[in-house]
């Protein structure tokens, strides 16, 4: 079965169901038909007993059965057409009387029988239906009565209706098979332009979408939710293109620097001092380039790989004041005042290597960009057992129209000129893709001239997962 298309899964499946109930509406009709005749059969046996019983008289101090005339009725004295078989019996199960169409022939009684019970029998190898009952005179028993009727008839009527009925289902389950699979087959029509439409579907071709059904039914939400994924597919694709070409590009620009300047120092001799400013110089694009490294290689580990996510207790404090520790030249060159403020001590339960890196990146940033003698706050409060980190700094301030860029990979605002500040434009894609793998509400705002504010909203950690 696994071998069939699905088109005829379909219809085998519906002619089972359907032919089961076929046989079952088929076979209570023959059942009925056969209850209705045997119930009619019956209710003529019972009327031929009431008659007969009726008939018994007392004439000369015999007993008398029946008058001359009653044999001389059709069905007493005929086999042709429905024909009634009556016998007397006395009380040793000897013949008294019967009807003339037995001709030679006798009624058997069967003892073990219940009296005024139909049942089956046989009669010169022709099936009958038959009733015996006691004689009665006078409540002194006398013999017996046996009526019978042919069912000659009526078995050829069942047997027809048998066969009619067996010669019908196979042909019903045939017919009902063709119509199942015309239906089914255009019911999945919609699965075969899928199909279609997913192999002409390739990386480089994202364009082409399955046609939506005009019902809206299942294949309609199928067909959508396809769409979509292929939608989700190809932004995810353009992203990593464009992702790819920044990266190659970033990574070009500070080894071509390095390059064309080690061009032009062996070109011709130069002077300690030159060499040194050179060198130095290519130290600091190095340096670049194995900060901008290194960023690729985290974002390439925890791309959406919560398995490698490590939650613990972490005293947020602590990782604030080693970030500052990691700024503290920069802190002191442009002498910028950090204000931390955190009224007591905070925990919280997220991972410790990510949780530093988003603050680094964000701190980094605010130091980076800071006006000298500026000011920088961070603060931590308590609201509603989270824990809340926010860092405003009084730096160069961002665009608003690039507010939502600088989340992207490689972008750098170009609102103000500060070419002069390295960067890799990987710091806040970065923080954003943490912040979104663990959980953590990120929010920033900023101006132009006046300052940048990140809201920071960790999970705070509960005693009782010690």
């Amino acid at each position: 079965m696994s071998s069939l298309s699905f088109k005829n899964r379909i219809a085998l499946n519906y002619i089972l169901t359907t032919g089961l109930l076929v046989l079952v509406v088929f076979s209570a009709i023959y059942f009925i038909v056969k209850l209705t005749v045997y119930n009619h059969i019956d209710e003529n046996l019972n009327i031929e007993i009431q008659d007969h019983l009726k008939e018994i008289r007392m004439e000369r101090k015999k007993v008398v059965f029946m008058d001359e005339e009653e044999w001389e009725e059709r069905e007493h004295n005929s086999v042709d057409v429905n024909p009634v078989f009556v016998q007397f019996l006395d009380l040793n199960k000897k013949i008294i009387e019967k009807s003339p169409n037995l001709k030679n022939e006798k009624l058997i009684f069967h003892a073990k029988k219940e009296n005024f019970h139909p049942f089956d029998t046989k009669l010169l190898g022709n099936k009958i239906r038959q009733i015996q009952v006691p004689l009665h005179l006078k409540e002194k028993k006398i013999g017996y009565l046996i009526i019978a009727m042919s069912l000659s008839d009526s078995s050829k009527v069942l047997e027809n209706l048998l066969d009619t009925l067996v010669i019908t289902f196979p042909i019903i389950l045939l017919l009902l098979f063709f119509i199942a699979r015309f239906f089914a087959g255009r019911s999945i029509k919609p699965i075969n332009e899928i199909i279609n439409t997913s192999k002409i579907i390739t990386k480089d071709n994202l364009k082409t979408r399955i046609p939506l059904p005009k019902t809206r039914d299942e294949l309609f939400v199928l067909s959508k939710t396809i769409n979509n994924l292929l939608n989700r597919i190809e932004d995810a694709i353009e992203r990593e293109k464009q992702f790819t070409s920044d990266a190659s590009h970033e990574l070009r620009t500070p080894l071509t620097v390095i390059k064309g300047t080690l061009e032009v120092l062996i070109r011709k001799p130069r002077d300690n001092k030159e060499y040194e400013e050179k060198i130095n110089y290519c130290i600091s694009e190095v340096d670049h380039l194995n900060s901008l490294v290194d960023q690729l290689l985290m974002m390439a580990r925890f791309e959406n790989q919560k398995q490698n996510i490590l939650k613990e207790k972490i005293y947020l404090n602590a990782v604030v004041l080693d970030v500052l520790k990691l700024n503290t030249d920069k802190i002191k060159s442009e002498r910028i005042n950090v204000i931390l403020d955190a009224s007591e001590e905070f925990y919280i339960y997220s991972d410790n290597y990510l949780t530093v890196t988003i603050l680094r990146n964000i701190i980094s940033n605010a130091v980076k960009y800071s006006k000298p003698d500026s000011e920088i706050r961070i603060s931590l409060s308590r609201e509603n057992h989270k824990i809340i980190c926010n860092i405003l700094d009084q730096g160069i301030g961002i665009a608003k129209k690039d507010l939502e860029s600088i989340l992207n990979p490689f972008f750098r605002s170009d609102s103000l000129n500060h070419s002069e500040i390295k960067g890799t434009g990987l710091g806040l894609f970065i923080v954003k893709r943490m912040t979104d793998l663990l959980h953590i509400k990120f929010k920033i705002e900023s101006e132009i001239g006046k300052g940048t504010q990140v809201l920071l909203v960790f999970e705070e950690y509960d005693n009782s997962l010690k």
